[in-house]
């Protein structure tokens, strides 16, 4: 009788062991971002970038989980623009620790669609300006000002598991509130990542 306790108490914590498992995960992910700004009166043109960061899901059965993550993302946008007959490239540097938090909704065992919202903490905010002049490439880096400390935006995207604990990302995220103070310029970042899951 001893034995058969035993036995059924391995069982159960076996048991136990394994759905957690299958139920949390987390890791590391990276990806690489298209950024840009979206807007009213917006003629800003998209920069590539970059993103990394770790992500948990628990999946609360085999159709729907929900996966927060904390990412730094590298994100601007550029634009061109005439200074009395010089042309000016400006370059905008704006990075941000993203928290989005998304669920997922399971349409086949290795494809997930994902919908959530993300709050961002803006914490470097800096231009760079390209000229030429008389011959002479020319540049002049400096902090912006009116930067928004906090963005808010919903993403929305795919992931599809391409083994048991690796997967790749694609995901659009809009940003709703204005990156700047006197500005109707919004964040947008399309992202394609991939993750490991421990």
């Amino acid at each position: 009788m001893k034995k058969i306790a035993i036995a059924l108490m391995c069982t159960i914590l076996a048991t136990g062991a394994a759905m957690a498992q299958k139920q949390f995960t987390f890791g590391p992910k990276i990806g690489v971002d298209y950024t840009h700004f979206w807007g009213e009166d917006v003629s800003h043109d998209g920069v590539l970038n970059y993103q990394a960061g770790l992500f948990m899901e628990y999946r609360f059965n085999d159709k729907v989980s929900v996966a927060p993550e904390v990412v730094f993302a590298a994100q601007g946008g550029k634009m061109k623009w005439i200074d009395g007959v010089i042309g000016v490239n400006t370059t905008y540097n704006l990075n941000y620790i993203n928290v989005p938090v998304m669920l997922k909704f399971y349409v086949a065992p290795s494809l997930s669609i994902d919908l959530g919202p993300q709050l961002g903490v803006n914490i470097y905010k800096k231009a760079t300006d390209k000229w030429t002049y008389d011959g002479k490439d020319l540049k002049d880096t400096y902090e912006l000002n009116g930067v928004k400390t906090v963005d808010f935006g919903v993403g929305l995207g795919l992931t599809y598991n391409i083994a048991k604990d690796v997967f790749v990302q694609g995901r659009y995220t809009m940003g709703m509130t204005d990156v700047f103070e006197n500005s109707k310029a919004k964040n947008g970042n399309a992202q394609i990542a991939i993750g490991y899951r421990f």
